[in-house]
């Protein structure tokens, strides 16, 4: 939970800073590189140290990470421009993408499959305090402190949780299984079972590598997955943003990423012991959830993106009071999708997170239909139960998952459905600022942008009371399409799971598994 806290709060923490921060060390127009530089680094790391955690083990995959990001943290406080700063984030990323995938694949090996929720839901929790408290820290530190204190907070927490994982996570030896499947865990068919199927099955067939061989690692396919996800990323993050969508820099990238990608092909093809697996996207269970939680990430964006800007714009709401009506989707995800086992546990996973996302769908579908203006607490109202909705839909899909996979494939797993939701993120902030940016154009009757209405609604003392109206105006409408688009992506997630996830996901015995991790 340490670890988890290390990576979540500092995806928060410095937006409060950004003032203190731009005004000591300038570079106003590239600061939200602080931000972007940071996740897609964990974006496109994730997949890469979820394959070392399974043939490296967790434990040196997660020292390495919190010593990178206390590094990274070290260097930011140090940092005497605007670029030093970066990329200094930038290696702070390099640990962060190794803490939160690393975490949640410990989670799963530690406990049994009736205790994951419980220990699930407490790093759900972990995410909800670090959403309310990051930006008030940060700002607190800023104000009272210095900006560089924001990361120097991270030096003895980062230290005492190094230590306690040094000295209190044993991991048991692994045993060989070459690439591919875990010998003595295989996949089922479908049929009765609770939560869903399971049961032993034959010893695998493939040529199993010796536990004391030295480990292949695929260093050539982690590289070219590293380079096509920066160049993709980067293409959508600043496409449109930092320039336009068919500029030569949007171009180059997106060509550079279409190479890398088909070079990444070849090589993974090719390699012995692949960086990504293809029988991640040949087993139904975990290609149908990388889909939804892609879908998820999509629809999130609604409202951590645009819900505090129509609070602050539309409703008025100092920032503050704009985080907590975001907040009330925190304080009730972490609370169903700790009960999201009574519920798994008779229905099955898929079934679980179909009612689920059917509520997120509806309710998203609900935000329009608010008045004008709206209360605090309608928009509030309707993040509380967007929470609960998704807390029913996302962590069974992830316990789901990990529970169809043996010790040694259960990082690559778990990598892999993260990092579809980062790319679900990625795309939706595109995606939904596009149609906000559009919507706005067509209501003022020329160019506008989200950010610039926003910024002359916070001086409308410069404005008439009619100017100052149809501005609110044209922000509400603009949120209400995004939400719209959310309600669809969860509609897609909902598809998804009904036409392509299997009915019954085919858990394996945990007596199986435990027989392909000897003792330490």
């Amino acid at each position: 939970m340490m670890c988890m806290g290390l990576a979540a709060i500092d995806g928060t923490i410095v937006s409060t800073a950004v003032p203190q921060i731009v005004g000591d060390l300038g570079g106003f127009s590239v600061f939200s590189w602080l931000f972007s530089g940071y996740l897609l680094t964990v974006t496109v790391t994730l997949p890469v140290y979820g394959k070392l955690s399974d043939t490296l083990g967790r434990k040196p995959v997660l020292i390495v990470g919190i010593v990178l990001f206390l590094i990274g943290s070290l260097l930011c406080a140090l940092a005497w421009n605007m670029a030093s700063l970066i990329a200094f984030r930038i290696v702070q990323g390099l640990g962060g993408g190794a803490l939160q995938g690393t975490v949640q694949t410990i989670a799963a090996d530690l406990y049994p499959l009736k205790e994951r929720p419980r220990i699930q839901a407490r790093l759900s929790t972990v995410w909800a305090v670090s959403a309310v408290a990051g930006p008030a820290v940060g700002g607190l530190l800023a104000a009272y402190a210095d900006w560089r204190w924001i990361f120097l907070i991270n030096l003895p927490l980062g230290a005492v949780t190094l230590w306690l994982i040094i000295r209190y996570l044993h991991e048991p030896g692994r045993t060989g299984t070459g690439a591919g499947s875990p010998k003595g865990v295989g996949r089922t068919g479908t049929g009765a079972g609770s939560p869903d199927r399971s049961r032993r099955t034959r010893t695998g067939t493939g040529t199993g590598t010796p536990a004391a061989a030295r480990p292949r690692i695929d260093w050539p396919g982690a590289l070219t997955v590293f380079g096509a996800g920066a160049a993709l990323l980067t293409a959508l993050v600043q496409g449109g943003v930092g320039w336009p969508w068919l500029s030569a820099p949007s171009l180059t990238l997106l060509a550079a990423g279409a190479v890398l990608l088909a070079l990444t092909v070849v090589i993974e093809r090719r390699a012995a012991d692949p960086m990504l697996p293809g029988w991640v996207w040949r087993r139904r269970p975990i290609a149908a959830v990388n889909l939804a939680l892609g879908a998820l990430g999509l629809l999130m964006i609604a409202p951590t993106v645009f819900l505090p800007t129509y609070a602050q714009s539309v409703l008025g709401l100092d920032p503050i009071s704009a985080g907590f009506v975001l907040s009330a989707m925190t304080l009730s995800w972490p609370i169903t999708a700790a009960l999201s086992s009574r519920l798994y546990t008779r229905i099955g996973f898929r079934q679980t997170a179909i009612i689920g996302i059917a509520l997120a769908a509806l309710i998203l579908a609900a935000f329009p239909l608010l008045p004008y203006p709206a209360e605090p607490w309608q928009p509030a109202l309707i993040m509380l139960l967007l929470g609960g909705a998704l807390g029913l839909f996302q962590l069974p899909l992830i316990v789901g998952v990990q529970a169809t996979v043996g010790w040694s494939e259960r990082g690559t797993a778990t990598a892999s459905i993260l990092f579809y939701r980062q790319i679900g993120q990625s795309l939706g902030a595109a995606l939904f600022g596009a149609v906000a940016n559009a919507v706005l154009t067509a209501r003022l009757g020329g160019a506008g942008d989200l950010d610039s209405v926003s910024h002359t609604l916070e001086d409308s003392a410069s404005l008439t009371a009619e100017a100052a109206d149809r501005l609110r105006r044209a922000v509400d409408t603009a949120v209400d399409h995004v939400y719209v688009g959310a309600a669809g992506a969860a509609v897609l997630a909902l598809l998804v799971l009904v036409f392509l996830a299997p009915r019954h996901f085919p858990v394996i015995d945990e007596e199986a598994e435990e027989a392909e991790r000897p003792a330490g």
